[in-house]
């Protein structure tokens, strides 16, 4: 029974230590990049996006479709790194609880 209670002080813990971990994702950016850094995509680490930057070359009439496809890239690059972001804020979070490997806590 120590054990059962003791570990459900530990998830309220992490609970609470959780809810922290969110704002500070929301509030953590990150920063895709493509087409070797002429455009960049800024999200936070939940994925929100917070600013675009197109160098100012990529504005000729017939690279529109280039750039479209260099904007998508580089918000998948800046949404990847925010999951890594994610990831290793969880793994600190939840170093040492018994949690079965792959099981997502969610956010």
């Amino acid at each position: 029974m120590k054990d059962l209670m003791g570990m459900m002080g530990r998830f309220q813990e992490m609970q609470q230590k959780m809810e922290a971990m969110k704002d500070e994702l929301a509030n953590t950016e990150v920063t895709g990049t493509a087409g070797g850094g002429m455009v960049s995509v800024t999200l936070t680490a939940k994925g929100d996006m917070r600013g675009v930057k197109i160098d100012s070359s990529m504005f000729k009439e017939d690279d529109v479709e280039v750039l479209e496809d260099l904007i998508v890239a580089a918000h998948a690059d800046a949404r990847q790194k925010g999951e890594q972001a994610a990831e290793e804020k969880m793994r600190e979070l939840t170093a040492g609880l018994p949690i079965p490997p792959g099981m997502k806590l969610p956010f």
